[in-house]
């Protein structure tokens, strides 16, 4: 189903901005968005009923019978319910701040009972001494924490073989993304690359928002749902409609990127900068998305939107939820359990929805896990075999390693030549002290420059973004170089470079002391006039090796260094929770993967259909996909029967045989490693074939308990 949601939206833009013009003529200006919880039970735990009951016997897919909750036909189309509870909210609020301002933004009835609302510190505090009132929580700011993975974890001839090739993998299951959203042009998404027409899931109800950037058609069989959330954001005046698109339309690219590796469609051609890296697939290509978008790519998002986001996603009947999202800190309250987020994925788990969330990117230190509750599976992200190694052989028959996605001279030399060393005659540093980062070709004289290796600094303004690899392959270009080497700025201390796109012969050397090495070589071949102290001849020469062929003889996994760390913390004063955090570990570092067509969250990436990513947001969307395809197989798996089959078929050996290793520092990684453990990768490495075939479940269910205030 369609909806055009233009004129919705143009409306709740002008009473928020009429409500906030008002709230500027009361005493108190520190109005904040805050999310109210009640006592009463929301609609999903009225209408799910729990089913235990196990049938013991040979774990097949007909004798392994684990039920999750049975939801009765009207339960979650059925809007009466939540419109009653609508009411009751808005006579609360009348009730309570009687005459005052306050402006309702959303609220929730599926899997919380509660609102979020526009207040002021002081009308929050009349709310939390309401007996009907659970809890007050001020609302807090959220951020976003393949061509290979398929076979390195074994799916094209074992997962996928079990569900029917790949052409069936994961079919009519649905997959909820919370996220920046999605391009919904790209091929990833389509539903027609196959003769296998895709089927209509008929237990999923969800809408398709309508708007200018995301028009109608753009939702399919594969596409089958499509919203966005943005209240919150709203009120504090920071939504940009041109930048963030008021739409489902992805305007980051993040979210384009997790939905792909998790169900994006199989077999599509992955291009950048002209070349070809393989074929892509999600890792359960068949499954159905709907994205519910409720972070933009130039603040992030807020819990009051990924709430309602949550909630309209159970509602809609999605079978799972991923989010690769976290917190921007841990959130506020007695204990990290109870925040607005993790009590709807308690109801939405309840309600037999499988919740996956990355483990968050604050590691290696311990205690810095993002994701709390026992309830969500947490993802930690590890290395998979295949890399992308460049380098770099000088004249002097030295060989430097570097990164960069690039075609190689073919084993020809050429001059190299510093950007500092080619000015023209109207540039100086005094006018342009970042000239030597090759951001403007007319500072330079291409007499000297042509035919040969520009030498180009990598200061911390790339890291910033305030300067560009592809604005200085723009200018190499214009001055008809050959290629281009970037050599670290020695103030760029422990940074990760992940593999950029190289349109023509490059290479980046990553560290600042073999930039030094670099730079002594180059120095000691120059030639200078003996009086005037001229460079008469550039005498250095290199060979670029280029980095477009992947090598798949690394050892692997390995639990990389960012991936956030266990023990849980229990609360702000990181108390131990006592509860075993990440779940397991799955590939997050140098994913490729589906990219939006107006992606800024890589600049390096702007402009492609695919993009190489890291993180834990890499990772979880793995298991999103694995979890589909056991959901899948075993349709009556309680979210806990999946988590398990994940969990007690993980490996904690790598491919050789080993254990897994744990990077543990920032700086010089893979200098800095040691046997990983429960707290750095959970049960393991996800296994996707053993995953199917999990033998014994450890299975759990929901237990409500009454909290008594004193």
């Amino acid at each position: 189903m369609e909806i055009s949601i233009y004129w919705v939206h143009l409306l709740v833009v002008l009473c928020l901005g009429m409500f906030m013009k008002s709230l500027c003529h009361v005493e108190s200006t520190d109005a904040n968005v805050y999310i109210v919880t009640l006592r009463q039970a929301p609609a999903a735990h009225y209408y799910g009923e729990l089913r235990s009951d196990f049938t013991h016997g040979s774990p097949s897919s007909e004798r392994l019978n684990i039920h999750k909750p049975r939801f009765r036909n009207t339960s979650r189309t059925d809007q009466r319910y939540g419109s009653h509870i609508a009411r009751v909210h808005d006579s609360l609020l009348k009730r309570v701040l009687r005459g005052e301002k306050y402006l309702k933004l959303y609220s929730y009835h599926y899997l919380i009972n509660g609102f979020a609302v526009l207040v002021t510190p002081y009308q929050a505090d009349k709310l939390s001494r309401r007996r009907e009132v659970a809890n007050v929580i001020l609302d807090f700011s959220v951020k976003t924490a393949t061509t290979h993975t398929p076979q390195f974890l074994g799916l094209p001839n074992g997962a996928w073989i079990q569900e029917g090739g790949f052409e069936y993998a994961g079919e009519g299951i649905v997959i909820g993304f919370v996220d920046t959203g999605i391009d919904p042009t790209h091929p990833s998404f389509a539903d027609d690359i196959s003769e296998h027409p895709y089927p209509v899931p008929a237990h999923f109800s969800g809408i398709c928002e309508v708007t200018r950037e995301f028009p109608s058609g753009s939702c399919n069989r594969k596409l089958v749902g499509a919203r966005h959330f943005a209240a919150s954001a709203i009120t504090r005046g920071i939504f940009n409609s041109t930048q963030d698109y008021a739409s489902p339309f992805d305007g980051d690219g993040h979210g384009t990127h997790t939905a792909s590796v998790a169900a994006g469609n199989h077999g599509v051609p992955v291009v950048v900068a002209g070349h070809h890296f393989g074929n892509a697939s999600g890792m359960a290509p068949r499954s159905h998305i709907a994205v519910y978008k409720a972070l933009y790519r130039s603040f992030g998002g807020f819990a009051a939107d990924v709430v309602a986001a949550i909630d309209q996603a159970a509602q809609d009947g999605v079978d799972m939820i991923s989010l690769s999202i976290t917190p921007n800190r841990r959130p506020p309250g007695i204990a990290t359990f109870f925040n607005p987020i993790d009590m709807a994925l308690l109801s939405a788990v309840k309600a037999g929805i499988f919740a996956v969330q990355a483990a968050g990117n604050t590691g290696p230190s311990p205690k810095s896990m993002s994701s709390f509750s026992p309830w969500i599976y947490t993802v930690g992200a590890a290395s998979h075999d295949r890399v992308y190694s460049n380098s770099i052989v000088l004249g002097n028959n030295l060989t430097i390693n570097g990164a960069g996605l690039a075609p190689g001279t073919n084993g020809t030399m050429y001059t190299l030549i510093l950007a500092m060393h080619a000015l023209n005659n109207e540039t100086t540093t005094a006018k342009d002290m970042y000239v030597g980062e090759c951001q403007d070709s007319s500072s330079f004289n291409q007499d000297l420059v042509q035919g040969n290796l520009l030498i180009c600094s990598y200061s911390i303004r790339f890291v910033l973004g305030l300067s560009t690899i592809k604005q200085a392959l723009q200018t190499a270009k214009n001055l008809s170089a050959t290629g281009v080497v970037f050599y670290m700025d020695p103030f760029v201390i422990g940074f990760q470079l992940n593999p950029v796109p190289l349109q023509m012969p490059g290479i980046i050397i990553p560290s600042s002391d073999i930039s030094k090495v670099f730079l002594q070589y180059y120095n000691s071949s120059l030639e200078r006039d003996e009086l005037t102290k001229k460079i008469i001849k550039f005498g250095a020469v290199a060979s670029i090796c280029g980095g477009l062929k992947a090598n798949y003889s690394n050892a692997a996994p390995k639990v990389m260094y960012y991936s956030a760390r266990g023990p849980d913390p229990e609360d702000g004063f990181l108390d131990d929770a006592d509860i075993m955090k990440p779940n397991l570990v799955a590939p997050g570092n140098s994913i490729w993967a589906a990219w939006s067509s107006a992606g800024t969250d890589s600049v390096e990436f702007q402009g492609e259909n695919f993009a190489m990513m890291s993180g834990t947001s890499m990772a979880a969307p793995h298991v999103a996909g694995l979890a589909a395809l056991i959901k899948q197989k075993f349709p009556n798996f309680s979210p806990s029967a999946i988590a398990s089959a994940l969990s007690t078929t993980a490996s904690p050996h790598d491919k050789n045989g080993g254990p897994i290793m744990a990077q543990r520092a920032y700086a010089n990684p893979d200098l800095n490693q040691s046997p990983a453990t429960p707290f750095d990768m959970g049960s393991g490495f996800v296994n996707a074939t053993g995953a199917l075939n999990p033998g014994l479940i450890f299975d759990s269910s929901f237990c409500a308990c009454e909290i008594v205030r004193q």
